[in-house]
């Protein structure tokens, strides 16, 4: 497939409604999600995606019910060594973007354990944003500059950049969002600037690497101009 992007971004929605269209609790939607990652990330990789970046856990999911909260935590816990050790095995280097202190220790130890493991695999990275905010993290770049003691003449975008959660990693070429939702809810404000976007009513649990494909050679049509003719 030509024209294929090098970062793909996804905003992994639809979990809920998928569990309660078959009367099931909203956690069991968050399992048939998490199963469906490898997959996914799979059918990109074979794609020749160096890059890809999946919303997890937002800044504002922290509104949801304090059970569902729980339950995501307890569920990150308990597949998060296993499907890093088989991330591994394929070279792909895992890295956590958002604020890990605001999460419960033991999901902070999960992830430092993931990322140490991998940080020195030479493969295609895999971005996890867990307690991830667009926001949040403009903000905190802004906070590192001034601890820095960077004159502000010599604050620029690519200053900006290397400073970010995804310091050393292009920006975003196409941002998949799956469930029917037209927003980007606070994700890759910075990064995203000039991606591609694919909105599909398909529900993340049901979304598969055929849709992947379809995903891809959508983009592979766009022309894409970064503000020019």
């Amino acid at each position: 497939m030509n024209n294929l992007p090098s970062h793909v971004a996804i905003i992994m929605d639809g979990n809920g409604r998928w569990a309660e269209r078959r009367g099931l609790p909203r956690l069991a939607g968050h399992l048939a999600g998490v199963n469906r990652i490898s997959s996914v990330v799979t059918s990109l990789l074979t794609n020749q995606v160096k890059y890809v970046t999946l919303y997890g856990f937002s800044s504002e999911n922290w509104n949801r019910p304090e059970e569902e909260v729980k339950g995501l935590f307890q569920l990150l816990e308990e597949r998060i060594d296993r499907e890093a050790a088989e991330m591994h095995n394929h070279n792909i280097q895992i890295k956590h973007l958002g604020r890990i202190n605001g999460l419960p220790s033991t999901v902070q130890n999960s992830i430092q354990r993931a990322c140490q493991l991998t940080q020195n695999n030479s493969g295609p990275v895999l971005n996890f944003a867990f307690n991830y905010g667009g926001r949040h993290e403009i903000v905190d770049t802004a906070r590192k500059l001034i601890e820095q003691n960077i004159p502000a003449d010599r604050i620029d975008e690519q200053v900006f950049a290397a400073n970010l959660y995804t310091a050393g990693i292009p920006d975003v070429d196409l941002v998949i969002r799956t469930g029917g939702e037209l927003r980007i809810s606070n994700f890759l404000l910075w990064q995203a600037a000039y991606a591609e976007y694919y909105f599909t009513d398909v529900l993340w649990p049901d979304f598969t690497p055929r849709q992947v494909e379809l995903a891809l050679a959508e983009f592979g049509k766009r022309k894409r101009r970064f503000g020019g003719l």
